[in-house]
């Protein structure tokens, strides 16, 4: 069993910055790709960013240039740098993991960590 906790969410002035923090903890054997995700309220739920194991990243363009992702994979985190924040930022934030063990891929997901960008 695999979990993940968020933490590093709240609420922040546009323009304002915030860091997020994830940990996958358990029964890991391998991480392949770690990232981020956002659900705002009556929309779907969003890529934001992603790392993998080898440190290549991928970011949604509405965020490239702002936030920066980055992982360390001896402690199983992952963390986000959100810079100039905007109200349109505001969601619910997610961690997802996935992890290979013995040729399968299974995903996980945290409970999420709410930001709020005030005008």
């Amino acid at each position: 069993q695999v979990h993940i906790v968020e933490s590093g969410g709240g609420l922040v002035q546009s323009g304002g910055s915030l860091r997020l923090s994830c940990v996958a903890s358990g029964t890991i054997f391998s991480i392949e790709t770690m990232g981020w995700y956002r659900q705002a309220p009556g929309q779907q739920r969003e890529l934001v960013a992603t790392v993998t194991s080898s440190g290549s990243t991928n970011y949604d363009g509405s965020v490239k240039g702002r936030f920066t992702i980055s992982r360390d994979n001896a402690k199983n985190t992952v963390h986000l740098q959100m810079n100039g924040l905007e109200p349109e930022d505001t969601a619910v934030y997610y961690c997802k993991a996935i992890v290979e063990s013995s040729g399968t891929h299974f995903q996980y997901w945290g409970q999420g960590t709410q930001v709020t960008v005030s005008s």
